[in-house]
């Protein structure tokens, strides 16, 4: 299948340029890894510009086999976590003067705990420097393994987020080794084990599905309590992944963030190049509302 040809309207925003430069120099120094760069994100230059960063711990090898990641798959190349990142990831957040910062990953079945523990310690580390900073935690569905799941809950993320990704008739198609009711099973147990804290979840659309599908899909979220939604426009990276089937309109990315919010989401972001991280620290001036419980 041939690429469609890309509209006007996905233009990424240039701005922070250099402090993109700037700021990978320094997390090429530390062997550190962005999932902007992994993931080929058109936002990194903004994000920087805003003081947020997203790193993408335990390397930058996934054992899974989806097909609309950029993400090296070579299972060949998978190193053990390195000891060294919890306390590198803490002195660039320092040094950068970040305030809020977004943990993920690859997803790591070949580890026990999926990378929990990892997790855990990249926190501790970053607090350890910043008391104030925020910090959201982007997880992979740890095959639901409940102890992982507390692990991370229990260091205390200010925002909990794992991405659903697409509709469940996709799944086959576009992210074959993961459930989609797996997913909807981590967000629920992280808001069951603490009712206050913040959820997140992520969608692509262009990969064909109907408005209808993605209504059922925010209806889900909702029913496991999930708090903010991100939508944005799938692209392919590749001629080896999964074919666009579609550029969706800006103005639909309106209607689906008019329509979640309708539906009881606190904080939606839905436009063509948006991506799970972007404008994370929005989620900011929700954090004390839901800890009082409203």
């Amino acid at each position: 299948m041939e690429y469609l040809r890309k509209p006007k309207w996905l233009k990424s925003n240039k701005l922070g340029s250099t402090n993109t430069q700037y700021i990978t120099k320094f997390m090429r120094e530390l062997n550190l890894h962005s999932v902007c760069e992994s993931a080929q994100c058109p936002n990194k230059g903004e994000c920087f510009e805003r003081g947020t960063a997203t790193f993408m711990i335990l390397g930058d090898i996934c054992t899974r086999n989806c097909r609309f990641c950029a993400v090296d798959k070579d299972k060949s190349k998978i190193l053990p976590p390195d000891p060294n990142e919890p306390k590198a990831i803490a002195e660039l957040s320092k040094k950068l003067n970040l305030k809020y910062v977004v943990i993920t990953t690859v997803t790591r079945d070949d580890l026990d705990d999926g990378g929990a523990e990892h997790f855990v310690q990249v926190m501790n580390e970053v607090r350890k420097n910043n008391k104030e900073i925020k910090i959201e935690v982007l997880i992979s569905d740890l095959k639901g393994d409940k102890n992982a799941i507390l692990k991370i809950i229990n260091a205390n993320p200010d925002v909990f987020n794992h991405n659903v990704e697409t509709i469940p008739k996709l799944y086959n198609k576009v992210r074959p080794m993961a459930i989609y009711q797996r997913s909807l099973d981590v967000l629920k147990y992280a808001r069951e084990i603490k009712p206050n804290l913040l959820t997140k979840s992520g969608l692509m659309v262009g990969l064909g599905e109907t408005k209808e599908e993605i209504f059922e899909v925010m209806d889900d979220l909702r029913k496991v309590d999930v708090n903010i939604l991100t939508i944005g426009q799938y692209l392919q990276p590749s001629k080896k992944h999964y074919p666009v089937q579609e550029y969706v309109h800006p103005s639909i990315f309106e209607e689906y963030r008019q329509i979640a919010l309708e539906k009881g989401f606190l904080l939606v972001e839905s436009a063509p190049l948006v991506r799970s991280s972007y404008h994370a620290d929005r989620a900011i001036p929700y954090l004390t509302k839901t800890q009082k419980g409203v």
